[in-house]
C-alpha cells in the first residue's frame, strides 16, 4: 500500500505550537468533572424529552453495535446510516428501520448522509477519515459523537481542534467516546487522587495488553483494508496500534494528572507473524513531564496469555501511595491518608458507551456546549502521535520537534469508490 508523506509549515493562525498546545491543555482541569456528568446522567431515570434524528457513519462491526445502544437509549431516531460498502450500509439500515434512501455509500457517503436531515452523527469511520468527518458535521450545524482516535496526525489533529473551536462558537455539542473516565470507581479514584491521596508522586506508568486485528495481504487498493479492523494494522488509516489502541491508558494518565508530556522517547517493532500493514505493534515508551515525572508505558498487541489478573489497560501511580485505575480489573488506592478499597470496573467497554451516549442526549437537548471531552481527546491523540514517532526513530522527540514537524500521513485514496 502506497503511503504518501508530507511535511507541512504550521499556520500563523488557526494552528497551535506548543505554548498554545500547553495552553489549551488548561481545559483538562475543567474535564476532572466529565466522569462524574457522566455517570450522573447516564443514571438518570427522566424518560427522553425528545428523539434526536441521528445519522452514523460506519456501520461495521462497533458501528453497528454502538447504532444499537444509540436506539436502545431511546432518545434517538437513527434517521440515516452510511458505510464505504453499501451492503454494510444496508444490512445497518435494515435492522435499525432506516429507510433505503438514506442508506448511503462510497467515500463521498458522509455528506450526503449529513445533507440529510439529521440532527446529530455518531462518526465510527476509520480514524484517518475523522477530521473530515468531523469538520463537515460542524460547518453543517451538526452535534458530533465520535470514537477515538480524533485523528492520525498533527494536522488532523489541528484540524479537529479547529473544528472544536467553531462548535463552540455554534453552540454545538461535540463529544469523545472515551470509557474509562466515566466509571465511578476511576472517578473516585482520581478525585482522591486530586485531593492529595498519594502525597508525593514518584512516577507513573501504564500497559496495553491486547490482541491483533487480521493483516492480510495488500491488494490494488485500500479497500481490502477498510473491513473488521484490518485498518489498524496501517499507519495511514488507522494511526499505528499504539495510536488506536494504547490512548484509552494514555488518555485516562492524562485525565488523571491533568498534565500533557512535553517529551517521549522509546522503540518499537513488529512482531506478529507475517505482517502486511505498517505498523508496529510492540512499544516501550518513557514520557517526561515538564516537572521532571517520568511515566513508561508498554504495549502489547499480540496473541497469547499475559498475567492472570491483567486486565486489557492499565495505569499505575506511585508516590507516598499507591493507585491503580484500568479498563477493567479493580480500582483502588492503597495506603496514605485517603485510602480507598475501591471495586471492579465492570464491563467498561459497553457501561461507558452506554453512559457517554446519555450524556450526548442531555448535552443536546440541554444546550450544553462544555464540551469537556474534547480537549483531552486531542491532548493525548498527539501524545499518543509523539510516542509514535519517536519509537520510529528510536529515540528522543519533544512536543516542540512534533508539532514544528507537522507532518502529514494521508492514506492512498486511489482506486475507491465515492
Amino acid at each position: 500500500m502506497n503511503r504518501h508523506e508530507s511535511f507541512d509549515e504550521p499556520k500563523s493562525n488557526g494552528g497551535f505550537g506548543r505554548r498554545e498546545f500547553m495552553t489549551g491543555t488548561a481545559m483538562l482541569a475543567a474535564s476532572a468533572a466529565v466522569g462524574k456528568v457522566a455517570t450522573v446522567r447516564a443514571t438518570a431515570a427522566d424518560a427522553p424529552e425528545r428523539k434526536i434524528k441521528l445519522g452514523v457513519v460506519g456501520c461495521g462491526g462497533r458501528g453497528l453495535w454502538i447504532a444499537r445502544l444509540f436506539r436502545d437509549h431511546g432518545g434517538y431516531e437513527i434517521h440515516a446510516v452510511a458505510d464505504y460498502f453499501q451492503e454494510v450500509a444496508d444490512a445497518a439500515g435494515q435492522e435499525l428501520g432506516v429507510e433505503p434512501s438514506r442508506r448511503f455509500s462510497g467515500l463521498a457517503g458522509y455528506r450526503r448522509l449529513i445533507d440529510s436531515g439529521v440532527e446529530a452523527v455518531a462518526l465510527e469511520a476509520p480514524p484517518c477519515f475523522f477530521p473530515e468527518h468531523i469538520q463537515a458535521a460542524i460547518e453543517a450545524g451538526l452535534h458530533v459523537f465520535v470514537a477515538k482516535p480524533v485523528a492520525i496526525d498533527v494536522p488532523g489533529c489541528r484540524q479537529v481542534e479547529a473544528a472544536a473551536t467553531k462548535a463552540a462558537e455554534q453552540q454545538q455539542c461535540f463529544l469523545v467516546d472515551y470509557q474509562m473516565p466515566t466509571d465511578p470507581h476511576v472517578i473516585e479514584c482520581a478525585e482522591r487522587f486530586r485531593a492529595g491521596a498519594l502525597g508525593n508522586l514518584s512516577m507513573v506508568k501504564s500497559f496495553y495488553y491486547g490482541g491483533l486485528f487480521g493483516d492480510p495481504p495488500l491488494t490494488d487498493t485500500i479497500e481490502s483494508r477498510l473491513r473488521s479492523l484490518v485498518w489498524v494494522n496501517d499507519t495511514a488509516i488507522g494511526g499505528s496500534y499504539h495510536v488506536n489502541a494504547c490512548i484509552h491508558p494514555i488518555q485516562a494518565m492524562m485525565w488523571v494528572l491533568d498534565k500533557v508530556p512535553v517529551a517521549a522517547a522509546g522503540i518499537s517493532s513488529i512482531r506478529r507473524t507475517n505482517p502486511h500493514g505498517d505498523s508496529h505493534d510492540m512499544f516501550g515508551i518513557t514520557y517526561e513531564f515538564d516537572d521532571g515525572l517520568l511515566w513508561t508505558h508498554t504495549g502489547r498487541h499480540a496473541r497469547g496469555l499475559t498475567g492472570p489478573d491483567d486486565p486489557l489497560a492499565t495505569c499505575e501511580f506511585l508516590g507516598d501511595a499507591y493507585m491503580r485505575i484500568g479498563y477493567g480489573g479493580r480500582a483502588l488506592i492503597r495506603g496514605g491518608s485517603h485510602h480507598y478499597p475501591g471495586g471492579s470496573i465492570d464491563n467498561l467497554y459497553a457501561a461507558g458507551a452506554i453512559r457517554n451516549i446519555a450524556t450526548f442526549y442531555q448535552d443536546v437537548v440541554a444546550g450544553n456546549v462544555a464540551n469537556l471531552t474534547v480537549r483531552m481527546a486531542i491532548d493525548s491523540c498527539l501524545a499518543t502521535i509523539l510516542a509514535r514517532e519517536a519509537c520510529l526513530r528510536k529515540g528522543f522527540m519533544t512536543m516542540d520537534e512534533l508539532l514544528q514537524e507537522n507532518r502529514r500521513i494521508e492514506p492512498d485514496l486511489t482506486g475507491l469508490k465515492s
